[in-house]
C-alpha cells in the first residue's frame, strides 16, 4: 500500500487507529481455547468487531513464533483474513547484516504479504536498506521508543549536539524517502513530537502506547499530525483484552469506536 492510498483510508473511515493484535493464549477468554486455533478465532472475532474503525492492524510476532510452527500458521490465517485495503504490520523488529536482513524482508514481504515491519537501526544503513528494496513496502524504524530502557541509548548526549534518536531521524532519512520510511515514537513521549516533525515533517509514524500504556490521543495528535494526518495511532491491550467473557469482541469493538471517534474530531480540527 502507498502512501497516498494510506491516507485515502484514513479520510474514509475518519481514523488513523491501528489494532495491535498482540494475542497471548493466556489472555483470551476462555471459552475460545478449545478452538481448533484459538489463537486465529481470537484475531479474527476482534478483526470483524473493529474493522469500521481501524485503518491498521499490527500483529506483534513474538506472540505468534512462540508457539512455533502452529504459531505461524495462526500469523498466516489472521493475515490472510484481512481485507486488502487495511494496512498491516510485522512487528517484528528486525535488523541484521545485509544478506540476513533481505531474508527477513522476504519472508515478512513475499511469503506473508505485510505492507511493513518494524526494523531497528542501530546496525546502520546495510541492515535496513535490503528492507527498502521491495516496491510499495515500508520500513517502521524505531525512533523514540516509550519504554523505560528507551533511554539508556536514545537520549545520549551526541558531542555535535543533539540526542541519538534525533541523529537516527536525521541520518536514516539518506536511506529512504517518506513514501517508503515510517518511524515508531512512542505516545508518551508526546512532548517531543513537535521537535520530531522539525525533523520529519512528511513521514507517517507508528505512535504506540495510548491507551493501557497511558498516552494522550490529544497530544500525539496535536503535535503529530502533518497534513496527510501522517500518524497510526496504535492500541493493543486498551482493545483486545477490554474484557474476557463472550462479549468480549463486542466490547473491543466499543472501544475502538470511542478511540475513532475522537481521531475523527482531531482530523476534522488539525487537517
Amino acid at each position: 500500500m502507498d502512501k497516498q492510498k494510506l491516507f485515502e483510508q484514513i479520510q474514509k473511515k475518519g481514523s488513523y487507529l491501528c489494532v495491535g493484535l498482540d494475542t497471548d493464549i493466556q489472555k483470551i477468554p476462555e471459552h475460545l481455547k478449545s478452538a481448533e486455533d484459538p489463537i486465529f478465532e481470537f484475531n479474527k472475532q476482534i478483526i470483524d468487531a473493529t474493522i469500521d474503525f481501524a485503518v491498521a492492524y499490527k500483529p506483534n510476532i513474538a506472540f505468534y513464533e512462540a508457539h512455533g510452527l502452529k504459531g505461524w500458521e495462526s500469523l498466516q490465517k489472521t493475515i490472510d483474513y484481512l481485507p486488502n485495503d487495511v494496512f498491516t504490520i510485522a512487528d517484528a523488529k528486525r535488523g541484521d547484516i545485509g544478506n540476513t536482513s533481505k531474508m527477513y524482508a522476504r519472508a515478512f514481504f513475499e511469503s506473508m504479504t505485510f505492507d511493513s515491519i518494524t526494523v531497528a537501526p542501530y546496525m546502520g544503513e546495510d541492515s535496513v536498506k535490503p528492507f527498502l528494496e521491495f516496491d510499495k513496502k515500508w520500513v517502521i524504524l524505531l525512533g523514540l521508543t516509550s519504554n523505560a530502557g528507551g533511554k539508556d541509548f536514545q537520549n545520549l548526549e551526541l558531542h555535535k549536539g543533539g540526542q541519538l534518536y534525533e541523529e537516527v531521524l536525521r541520518k536514516s532519512q539518506e536511506w529512504g524517502s517518506s513514501e517508503e520510511l515510517m518511524y515508531v515514537v512512542g505516545a508518551t513521549k508526546a512532548e517531543a513530537l513537535a521537535n520530531i516533525r522539525q525533523i520529519i515533517p512528511d513521514h507517517f509514524l507508528l505512535v504506540p502506547g495510548v491507551g493501557a500504556q497511558g498516552g494522550s490521543l490529544s497530544e500525539v495528535s496535536k503535535y503529530g499530525m502533518n497534513s496527510q494526518c501522517g500518524l497510526l495511532v496504535n492500541s493493543s491491550r486498551g482493545i483486545i483484552y477490554a474484557d474476557d467473557s463472550t462479549e468480549f469482541a463486542k466490547v473491543a469493538g466499543e472501544k475502538a469506536k470511542v478511540l475513532q471517534t475522537e481521531m475523527s474530531e482531531y482530523l476534522a480540527e488539525f487537517l
